[in-house]
């Protein structure tokens, strides 16, 4: 493990850019961007499109080691390079930014009120080149529909047990079971979540850490305590849904959880914005969020 960069994730000051959104999130992110679905006609060809735009939210001049600790990559963009250098490589020795891989698969069918994570039997092979492309740590997605205690103890279970894979690997899970912010009983949920995972914590080994990606809670603060543990590396929150603007206002209100966006991060963000525009509304953007970030 980089020490450097754990120190960094650790306690640096920003927030972590979620820049991996997968196969069934990528022509809704594209849209939002201004490309729609004309403009591909292979999956081969979407990737290529999101990973442009991908390049250009990493060179642009706005999005430094300043206020960004650190970047989630989709596998393929892992793969991919910027500007002919390894694409984590790259935000690591050109910017100072800390890579992550998301890992997961995607999601099973809705049960007992919420959605587990798919099947991963490719997933030592996937931490073996995580690995060897110098990436700190990784990101695995799960979702809870609504209160169902069974569920949510699936949930954590299924997250904890992944992540001890991935520990093995000298890896650092963040570990998200997001909870819908829709859901009329979320409160009643996350607080069900938030002692399966204190109680999880107790399954790592002296010196282990995680980090946790949750929905920003109903509750202010309801995650404090996770934050002060010292196998918590981070506690970062998903924009889930919300505006920038909602998302930047219920993240302030939570002190010590910085913000690991992605939608939130690149609203507004177009295709057809000039150099300037593009560098001047992502500014605006990482500015916002990293101020949130900092209470």
């Amino acid at each position: 493990m980089n020490q450097q960069q754990q120190e960094r994730m650790g306690s640096g000051r920003g927030f972590i850019a979620a820049l991996d959104q997968s196969g069934g999130s990528t022509p809704k992110a594209l849209r939002l961007y201004g490309i729609d679905e004309s403009a591909w006609g292979t999956e081969e060809q979407m990737f290529d499109l999101v990973h442009q735009m991908r390049t250009r939210i990493i060179t642009s001049p706005s999005f430094t080691s300043e206020h960004i600790l650190a970047a989630i990559l989709f596998e393929r963009t892992m793969e991919s390079a910027v500007e002919s250098i390894p694409t984590a490589q790259f935000l690591w020795e050109r910017k100072g930014i800390v890579p992550i891989l998301k890992v997961d698969k995607g999601l099973a069918d809705e049960a007992d009120g919420v959605r587990l994570m798919k099947p991963m039997p490719e997933l030592d092979g996937l931490l073996d080149r995580a690995v060897a492309n110098g990436v700190f740590g990784t990101k695995m997605r799960s979702v809870i529909a609504g209160c169902n205690e069974a569920g949510i103890r699936a949930i954590a279970a299924q997250q904890f047990q992944i992540a001890q894979q991935i520990l093995a690997k000298g890896l650092v899970p963040i570990i998200e079971p997001e909870a819908d912010i829709h859901a009329e009983d979320r409160e009643a949920s996350e607080q069900i979540l938030h002692d399966e995972l204190r109680a999880h914590l107790d399954d790592l080994s002296e010196g282990q850490q995680v980090m946790f990606k949750l929905s920003i809670p109903v509750r202010d603060d309801l995650y404090a305590d996770l934050i002060a543990d010292p196998r918590v590396l981070r506690v970062v929150a998903l924009s889930g849904g919300y505006t920038r603007e909602e998302a930047c206002e219920h993240l302030a209100r939570n002190t010590g959880v910085i913000a690991s966006f992605s939608r939130a991060l690149s609203e507004g963000l177009s295709v057809n914005d000039t150099r300037e525009e593009f560098d001047a509304k992502l500014k605006e953007s990482i500015e916002e969020i990293a101020a949130a970030s900092a209470t």
